[in-house]
């Protein structure tokens, strides 16, 4: 049974736009205990699935020998290679989707999928995967959350605008009703399954949280007549009581890495 899903590369035009400025990168230390769990070296290669804006493929490229960075979207990629570049990274970028995955892309000690796994052929992308991945590697999924304590009290009210704005998204059944990535991975290859997070604390600027309201694609496909004005103004209506003199908001931000591994590989360690 697969899941194709109505996902189509172009519902990231306009979002695409905001992503570097308004999603948040994750924990840098984040990457370096993945890359020490798996034992990543210059060794090895990384393929970063689904990269958006390459954050992932950036922070893995100082502990892997190349990095492979492959998006459906024209614009995501452009803004990949644009931050790579300001950031001095080398990065070899591919225009293809998890539908066309293959020993063309190359063999990888670990594969980075960053708040993209579930737009995918989950089941389908891990049996493609299989093979890419050499013994011993892992598939690795990433994501961010607010967790609930005082410095985050922003957050109900960003995320209440969020979803007054997304109402009528047509992939919003899928993204909010999709099962839980952990029950797939059990049933690949990839079965044994680790946890990795790190807290951190950071001062965003007010624009900042408009950008990343801005960077969903659900706010542009979720309401008739969609403004990014009236969204902007909305947003800092909630976030402006937050910021300090400086127009700073403190928030905790949670990176988090789900390790796959095969069991039969943790078990040869």
């Amino acid at each position: 049974m697969t899941e194709r899903t109505a996902f189509y590369p172009e519902r990231f035009k306009n979002a695409s736009r905001f992503y570097t400025s308004g999603r948040p990168t994750y924990p840098r230390l984040l990457a370096q205990r993945v890359a020490t769990l798996v034992g990543l070296s210059k060794r090895h290669d990384v393929l970063d699935l689904g990269t958006g804006p390459g954050f992932l493929a950036i922070d893995f490229a100082p502990f892997a020998g190349n990095v492979v960075a492959v998006d459906p979207s024209a614009e995501m990629l452009a803004a990949a290679a644009k931050n790579a570049s300001d950031a001095g990274t080398p990065i070899r970028f591919v225009q293809a989707s998890s539908y066309e995955l293959g020993a063309h892309l190359g063999k990888f000690r670990l594969v980075t999928i960053g708040r993209a796994f579930h737009w995918m052929d989950r089941r389908e992308t891990l049996k493609a995967l299989d093979p890419l991945v050499e013994a011993g590697g892992a598939v690795a999924l990433f994501g961010t959350r607010q967790p609930d304590v005082p410095q985050n009290g922003w957050y109900k009210g960003f995320q209440d605008v969020i979803d007054s704005y997304s109402t009528d998204d047509p992939a919003r059944p899928h993204t909010r009703g999709a099962s839980e990535h952990e029950a797939v991975l059990l049933e690949s290859a990839f079965d044994h399954l680790e946890r990795v997070a790190i807290l951190e604390r950071r001062r965003t600027p007010i624009e900042r949280f408009v950008d990343r309201a801005l960077s969903f694609a659900s706010t542009w496909h979720g309401r008739p007549n969609f403004r990014e004005s009236e969204l902007a103004a909305d947003i800092r209506k909630v976030i402006s009581p937050h910021a300090d003199a400086e127009g700073l908001v403190l928030e905790v931000l949670e990176g988090q890495a789900l390790v796959a591994r095969r069991t039969k590989d943790v078990a040869a360690d």
